[in-house]
């Protein structure tokens, strides 16, 4: 992949704690593109019960931008880092950011998961996720489909239907 410095790249951008929808806000107002994926959780306090809008992944958001601007989010305000494997910006696939926004926007309120494991890869062959390849789990007896965001090592899952799956062939 040749990169001519313009061309941009998802990059998984670790924030202070709790800092991740400041950051977002903040990276927004300087006009770089990012997604905080965030899911609506119940809390529950000593006086009262409360549904919140929670990252998906504590202290990750990710940002579409250039490689050679990673500066201008290194500047931001409740930024830490931005995530490095091997020395090198770890750059997450267009289609990994594209799987979480359509699980979440397709309705599914996804766990966060292991990322390393034992399963098989499948495809999911009808519904708001079609096409979407991930790998099949079971967790207290029920079907999940994990799909992997290799550049912050994390990962979610949602229930699904075992009909909707098929096997991935390998080549």
């Amino acid at each position: 992949m040749e990169d001519n410095g313009r061309e941009k790249h998802w990059l998984a951008v670790y924030t202070k704690p709790r800092h991740e929808k400041t950051a977002d806000s903040e990276l927004m107002k300087k006009g770089i593109e990012c997604y905080l994926p965030l899911v609506k959780r119940r809390r529950f306090w000593k006086d009262r019960k409360k549904w919140v809008w929670m990252p998906l992944f504590r202290s990750y958001l990710f940002a579409h931008i250039p490689l050679r601007e990673t500066l201008y989010v290194l500047q931001t305000y409740g930024v830490h880092h931005i995530v490095k494997i091997g020395g090198k910006y770890a750059v997450v696939p267009d289609e990994q950011v594209e799987a979480v926004r359509k699980m979440l926007e397709g309705g599914y309120v996804p766990d966060a998961h292991d990322y390393f494991d034992i399963g098989d890869e499948v495809e999911i062959g009808g519904g708001p996720l079609v096409g979407m390849r991930g790998i099949l789990s079971r967790k207290a007896g029920e079907t999940r489909f994990v799909i992997r965001v290799d550049g912050i090592q994390q990962a979610i899952s949602v229930h699904i239907d075992a009909d909707m799956l098929k096997p991935v062939k390998p080549f």
